[in-house]
């Protein structure tokens, strides 16, 4: 926008990368209620991320631009079920943040969501342990035992940002 108007881009730096995402964001969760609303399903696909050298091939994706989330929708062949989410106590917060209740609101959130979404598959138990309920926190907090999108640094950077 700045080389279309004449002016310098003076603001170069960790916001010109940060805010696009933020933004991003804003869209994704707005294109999925409007799906939702007219009777579709979503599904979000963070994954993308996973491959973002052959993403923005693939997307012929100029400099400065960088791949977010894909996002799957389509209509249901059948009546699915609400996935349950984390409590509003552990994530809103009033004037300021308070986590001295999220291990039992964590706890809640497992035994809940086991109620009705319980894991088929557990992440490496070879590695973690057969013995341990498993639930959606055990389940993230061993999917973040594994490296992941260790070049996404390398890749953004690659892009043209400055993340400072």
């Amino acid at each position: 926008m700045h080389d279309l108007r004449g002016h310098p881009m003076v603001n170069d730096h960790l916001d010109a990368f940060f805010n696009p995402g933020v933004d991003a964001g804003i869209v994704f969760g707005t294109f999925i209620a409007a799906a939702e609303s007219i009777g579709m399903c979503t599904c979000p696909i963070s994954a993308i991320r996973n491959h973002p050298d052959q993403v923005a091939d693939v997307l012929d994706l100029p400099a400065h631009v960088y791949p977010v989330v894909g996002l799957c929708l389509g209509w249901p062949a059948h009546n699915g079920a609400m996935s349950p989410r984390l409590g509003l106590a552990a994530t809103v917060h009033i004037d300021r943040y308070n986590g001295a209740d999220l291990p039992a609101q964590i706890d809640e959130y497992d035994a809940r969501r086991n109620l009705t979404r319980p894991y088929r598959d557990r992440r490496d138990d070879a590695r973690f342990g057969a013995d341990k309920p498993y639930g959606w926190s055990e389940d993230k907090a061993r999917q973040y035992a594994a490296p992941e999108r260790q070049g996404w640094g390398r890749f953004v950077r690659a892009r043209g940002f400055k993340l400072d």
